[in-house]
């Protein structure tokens, strides 16, 4: 890997017009910021605790395999991580659908396993989904029908609107006629996947953000996409080729340990064997540890960071001798299973086939037992998989992430800080941040540029022509 000097962190770099930047933490969101201050004519210092950079998407080696921590997807409507994959050069390797299409398994029938499909024709919104949902087989005809006017309602709910945040969206989905079936199979099978909570458990106004911008603003909204390589590919290797050629001193296992306020409007920013000093920081780590790293009155209320809950993915890791799945992906009803991922080529496998499992809000699930977990997906997958009953599992293993994302909770918008902090020059991004979307890398990456933007305005300095427009900036 390149990017990582071999003098030490404290060693300033040579002068560049335009100050020094530090970023601390190397995920999605810091280096976004740090790309996108270094565009503007910064100097920039990342500083990442891990040996890699890419927050919590991120790959590793397991034997032969290539294996991501988990299996992350985006939209077409996440614009801002489409704009970061052009920028470190990796569009190509994250392709979208042409259309969006999700198979779906349901296996609570006595016949046995029944398809159905959530997919788009080119048709403009809401028709577009119209064939898709009246020929779902999941739902029954008067279901279909609630969730058209569910649908609608949705549709004129006010994002803007902050009381939509302190309600949940299962209540509200219930207070507009949707059956319990109909939140498993259609509301939740989205939702659990972009919000990591089942509907009962999150916010009714993030809900309706995903909903609205994913299925009801344009057509090709929910096209999924995903990596064709691993994640440590984009994430690390790419990313740091941009950040090196945009500039960027990028110090890995470096962990920043403190933030100081300097004598001279500057600032200390501490990490072992000594300190960086700039004239803008941007906090980049996970709330809990921005909380901790905060100087005193940079936030009115910082207790509140301690108050974002977190939430848990787990992903079960199977390689079978032999194919077992014929197409890339589907989700799953009536089952443990949510959604699985072929990840075969990805990782490098020779022969048979690698599936991934994704599991979000899996609270019930994270601490288990590998056994406990093989004893209870493996007969799940051959449920849903009849070429799986008689392969032969050569590899088991799971992945967990307990803190994955901030959970969604009602009431969590007024807990999420913006980027400026009431201490000139420090700025904070991550996904928790409140950049309006759920936890994902599309927050992630709008957070970065947030930060970024905030601290080019207090110093005067010109936004960088190809930096993502945000909205509200726009």
């Amino acid at each position: 890997m390149t990017g990582t000097r071999p003098h030490g962190p404290h060693a300033q770099p040579p002068a560049r017009a335009g100050g020094h930047a530090v970023v601390a933490g190397g995920g999605l969101a810091g280096v976004t910021a740090a790309l996108a201050l270094a565009d503007a004519g910064m100097r920039v210092t990342l500083l990442e605790g891990r040996p890699r950079l890419g927050g919590l998407a991120f790959s590793f080696r397991r034997g032969e395999l290539t294996v991501d921590n988990g299996q992350h997807v985006y939209l077409r409507c996440c614009t801002a991580y489409r704009w970061f994959l052009d920028r470190i050069g990796a569009a190509a390797l994250a392709p979208l659908q042409d259309r969006l299409d999700v198979p779906v398994l349901d296996a609570t029938g006595r016949e046995g396993r029944r398809l159905g499909r959530l997919r788009r024709d080119a048709l403009p919104v809401p028709l577009h989904l119209g064939r898709s949902l009246t020929t779902y087989p999941h739902l029954s005809l008067a279901d279909r029908a609630r969730v058209g006017r569910a649908a609608l309602a949705l549709k004129r709910l006010d994002l803007a609107d902050p009381a939509l945040d302190e309600q949940d969206f299962g209540s509200w989905l219930a207070a507009h006629g949707q059956s319990p079936r109909a939140v498993e199979a259609l509301w939740d099978l989205v939702g659990v996947a972009t919000l990591n909570a089942v509907a009962g458990d999150a916010s009714l106004g993030l809900a309706a953000m995903v909903f609205k911008t994913g299925l009801l603003s344009d057509p090709g909204a929910a096209d999924i996409g995903w990596a064709r390589v691993p994640l440590g590919e984009l994430h690390d290797r790419l990313a740091r080729r941009a950040l090196d050629s945009a500039g960027v001193r990028t110090e890995i296992r470096t962990r920043v340990t403190s933030v100081r306020a300097g004598g001279d409007g500057g600032w200390h920013v501490q990490v072992p064997g000594g300190s960086v000093e700039a004239d803008a920081v941007v906090l980049a780590v996970p709330q809990r540890e921005a909380y901790d790293l905060l100087p005193a009155g940079a936030l009115d209320a910082p207790e509140r960071l301690l108050d974002i809950g977190t939430a848990p993915i787990l992903n079960v890791h199977v390689v079978y001798d032999r194919q077992v799945l014929t197409r890339p992906f589907f989700a799953a009803l009536g089952t443990p299973v949510q959604w699985v991922f072929d990840r075969t080529d990805t990782s490098g496998l020779k022969q048979g086939q690698y599936l991934a499992v994704s599991q979000s809000a899996a609270q019930d699930e994270i601490d288990l037992p590998v056994a406990v977990l093989r004893e209870r997906y493996l007969p799940e997958l051959e449920r849903l998989l009849p070429l799986a009953r008689g392969a032969r599992v050569q590899d088991f293993f799971v992945t967990r992430e307990r803190t994955a994302t901030f959970a969604p909770t009602p009431g969590v918008g007024r807990l999420r800080p913006g980027a400026r902090t009431k201490a000139p020059g420090l700025y904070l991004a991550g996904a928790w941040t409140a950049t309006g979307w759920p936890a994902t890398m599309e927050s992630a990456v709008r957070s970065g540029v947030g930060a970024a933007d905030a601290a080019l305005h207090a110093l005067g300095r010109p936004r960088p022509r190809r930096l993502f427009a945000l909205e509200e900036a726009a």
